[in-house]
């Protein structure tokens, strides 16, 4: 009798997360014989990833047919809180109604979290609620209210870190025995291996790759950069991903007349050859969990250079181990670093610890963990 798994992750715009549900639903099929995982696309926003994804085998539960997300606001504080708010009202009742009928043995819960927490809250189901946590989410009165009740009839918490595995415990709102350590499904080696060998265009360049935020702080990495060129003209970046901080980084760039070293890619549809190809990988993120690039550039043998990052990359990348590390947003300890990078010579030790880094993240090694939790 096969077991019945829906993955409850809505979202406004794609983001590294969406992949990770998709995967693991994936591995699910992939490896196991027991399992029928289906991602719950109530917006029908998965169905743009899916289309990028098409060996995906993973069924799908459509609510809404038509993309909610297109209409709605991502950007701001006020405009991703109604849009928030638009998602909870469409998807309170259908989502009751779905786990009251099929009877689904576990619901895992990645994006917009509240909606399934406040129904656990106040109905009884025969579903296992799994709560995936990441990132250093902010403690204020409500959630830690919503999270404290919630959290008594939970089944079980992962994160994909020790670090923020540590964080949820030292909050005391349940049983640690409810709290696992599940790393994510990023590599699925078939794949990244067919991709990578793509041709591309450019050639002597550094990478860091993203979407165009405030938290991947891709600014103070275009003002680090402008100081390294003007020791070296030849220095180039090369930044892929797109996202509201785009006007300010192009007004940067061409303010400081940094076009031909500083280059905005936009969204790359097959990012791994340019991981393959590049000098070194750049990771400037204000905070990551665990950091989905630093994983696929490691098996890409990128060299890394990373900000210690909480907390992901400073539990992961360990200096001159399987990288170099610099203390993040500082602009006098990044440019030491770089030159420091950029001067390495015996590089194949640290390429070999980062695959061994990459094992913990495969959809294989996700599979046979989660299998464990349930």
């Amino acid at each position: 009798m096969t077991k019945k798994i829906y993955y409850w992750s809505p979202f406004l715009s794609p983001i590294a997360t969406c992949k990770a549900v998709l995967n693991s639903a994936n591995s699910l099929q992939l490896f196991g014989t027991k399992y029928e995982p289906i991602i719950l696309n109530f917006f029908n926003e998965f169905s743009k990833i899916y289309n990028k994804n098409k060996n995906s085998r993973t069924k799908f539960r459509n609510y809404y047919n038509l993309d909610f997300a297109r209409f709605l606001p991502s950007k701001g504080i006020i405009g991703s809180r109604f849009s928030f708010l638009i998602f909870f009202l469409l998807g309170f009742f259908p989502l009751k109604n779905i786990l009251k009928k099929d009877k689904p043995e576990y619901l895992i819960i990645h994006l917009i979290t509240s909606l399934p927490l406040i129904l656990l809250i106040f109905f009884n189901f025969k579903t296992k609620f799994i709560l995936r946590i990441s990132g250093y989410p902010r403690m204020n009165f409500l959630r830690k209210l919503l999270w404290k009740i919630a959290f008594k009839k939970i089944y079980m918490i992962t994160c994909p870190t020790n670090n923020t595995l540590n964080f949820i415990k030292s909050l005391n709102l349940t049983d640690p025995s409810k709290l696992k350590l599940l790393y994510d499904p990023i590599i699925e080696i078939k794949e990244i291996n067919n991709k990578k060998n793509e041709k591309i265009e450019l050639d002597n360049f550094f990478l860091s790759v993203g979407r165009l935020t405030k938290q991947k702080n891709f600014m103070f990495l275009c003002k680090a950069f402008k100081k390294l060129i003007k020791e070296n003209s030849d220095i180039k970046l090369v930044i892929a991903g797109n996202g509201e901080e785009e006007i300010n980084l192009k007004k940067f760039i061409n303010e400081n007349k940094l076009q031909n070293n500083i280059i905005l890619l936009g969204y790359v549809k097959n990012i791994y050859p340019y991981f393959k190809k590049s000098k070194g990988f750049i990771l400037s993120s204000l905070w990551e969990d665990p950091g989905f690039v630093l994983i696929e550039a490691s098996f890409c043998r990128t060299m890394i250079l990373s900000s210690n990052a909480w907390p992901g990359p400073i539990e992961l990348i360990k200096d001159k181990l399987n990288g170099i590390v610099f203390e993040s947003n500082n602009m006098e300890n990044f440019l030491e670093k770089f030159k420091q990078f950029i001067k390495l010579e015996d590089t194949y030790k640290i390429k070999l610890n980062n695959l061994k880094l990459c094992r913990k993240f495969t959809l294989f090694h996700h599979y046979k963990n989660l299998e464990k939790l349930i």
